[in-house]
């Protein structure tokens, strides 16, 4: 069945699917009070004084999901913050194994940042759970707590239709430094047919949407020297190379004037938009204006010849994230100062090589620099980018999955920011798929973290449905 009929088709709401309903409306007060305690521990990965938070978070979640039924629960060490990694087999041995990937550490939050109330203390108002972690991530995380069980009752099964795998990593919101390296560790253990990756959102409350890739990411800053030591402008200016005039030549010529990133190679390899994706990007309710509003911003910009769903999508970028050189403070110093710098990031999309990247842009600089400027270049470790093609029975299952739970048409968007993601596909060789069910207006690191409830159990149902329809329709795949 073609991607796009999946979006219009309609779902009869059988017997299963009132079946999945009325299980976890009997739970739902239970399955609240467990998520509740969980978000009461501040599991704070970026702050030392937090670390007993999060292998508490960590004991807890492994303790649930012994409860919940998975035989094996773990907590995982790494050389920062624990991991739990669980596993349910199915009764069919050749049924497909999926893996579960969130994380259970939360950004920093306190009264004082803006809150209405204790960020560590959940509250419910207006149908709407409040707490940090509420949508990134712990509830996330904790609808395939009640979603699996949901599936079971419904089906009559004792097992999962799926082997069913979860690593929920602890070091999320600092980076995931150690993530990689845990993954690479354990990738027998961890090996599966398809990635479920429940750390994203939907388009917005009335908008059931899917996301089909993210972007990867490359960065790196750019150290100038030029002389030994800063040096008067009136003895020596206008006779020898200015490290800050160097740094912002090259800055400059960065882009052209249609906003295309010049580093030679730098679009190579790159997948681009199918026609049909562009016209489901244009089926999106997207308002110009709003999202304008929402950036701080006045005006559009980017690479001629996309839209902007395209260009925060689809398309790789260069960003300029800070340039610096020579004094800065009040008044006027008269020199030529002896060093400057810039930091670069480049988004990029399926098909591109971050090792490639990082190449091509070395060569780029070196070219950039006059003679008598010496530079430093220092790339972070990359992130590659991912990509679901439309017509892939994983995606199909999920959409179908969410389709019976919102009985509502499911889109489809992408996602331009960057996540370990990638790095789940590239060790695992497996496709990732993404089942998330927070909005924008969530506030995601912000105060007043919130999730909507009636959203959250829609996760919890599309989970429900989500493992029987893998098991029946991937061996059936083309």
């Amino acid at each position: 069945m073609r991607a796009d009929r999946l979006m219009t088709m309609s779902h009869p709401v059988d017997s299963a699917v009132s079946a999945v309903r009325t299980y976890i409306e009997q739970h739902r007060a239970v399955f609240l009070d467990d998520l509740t305690e969980w978000l009461r521990i501040p599991s704070v990965s970026a702050q030392p004084d937090h670390e007993p938070d999060v292998r508490r978070s960590a004991d807890w979640l492994a303790a649930k999901l012994k409860e919940t039924g998975f035989p094996t629960a773990e907590v995982w060490e790494t050389p920062g913050a624990p991991a739990v990694f669980a596993e349910w087999p199915a009764e069919d041995p050749a049924a497909p194994t999926v893996l579960v990937y969130g994380h259970h550490d939360v950004q920093p939050a306190a009264p004082e940042d803006g809150w209405d109330s204790d960020p560590f203390e959940p509250v419910v108002r207006d149908n709407r759970l409040y707490a940090r972690g509420a949508a990134d991530d712990k509830g996330q995380v904790f609808f395939h707590t009640l979603g699996v069980r949901a599936h079971l009752a419904a089906t009559g099964r004792t097992a999962p239709a799926v082997h069913l795998k979860l690593l929920i990593e602890g070091e999320e919101e600092s980076g995931s430094p150690h993530f990689r390296a845990l993954v690479e560790e354990n990738a027998e253990r961890l090996a599966a047919d398809a990635v479920i990756v429940s750390d994203t959102g939907m388009w917005d409350e009335n908008t059931p949407t899917v996301c089909t890739g993210m972007r990867g990411l490359a960065e790196c800053e750019i150290r100038l020297y030029g002389p030994d030591q800063d040096i008067h402008s009136g003895s020596f200016g206008g006779a020898g190379p200015n490290p800050a005039t160097a740094a912002a030549r090259l800055v400059a010529a960065l882009h052209d004037d249609h906003a295309r990133v010049t580093v030679p190679g730098f679009y190579d390899g790159i997948v681009e938009l199918t026609d049909r994706e562009r016209e489901l990007l244009a089926e999106l309710p997207f308002d110009e204006g709003q999202w304008l509003s929402t950036a701080r911003s006045y005006a559009t910009h980017g690479e001629a010849g996309h839209s902007t769903l395209e260009r925060i999508w689809a398309r790789p970028t260069a960003e300029v994230n800070g340039i610096g050189g020579g004094y800065q403070g009040p008044g006027s110093k008269t020199i030529i100062p002896s060093s400057a710098m810039v930091k670069l990031s480049f988004r990029l999309v399926a098909g591109q090589d971050p090792d490639h990247v990082e190449r091509a842009v070395r060569a780029w600089a070196a070219e950039q620099v006059p003679a008598g400027i010496r530079t430093e270049i220092t790339f972070g470790a990359a992130t590659r980018p991912c990509l679901t093609p439309l017509d892939h029975p994983a995606l199909r299952s999920v959409v179908r999955a969410m389709g019976l739970a919102f009985d509502k048409p499911v889109r489809f968007t992408r996602e331009g920011g960057s996540g370990p993601a990638a790095d789940l596909q590239e060790v695992l060789g497996a496709p990732v798929l993404f089942l998330g069910i927070s909005v924008p207006s969530d506030g995601w690191h912000a105060p007043n973290e919130k999730v909507e409830l009636d959203l959250l159990l829609k996760g919890v149902e599309t989970a429900a449905h989500l493992w029987g329809d893998l098991a029946e329709h991937w061996r059936h795949a083309p």
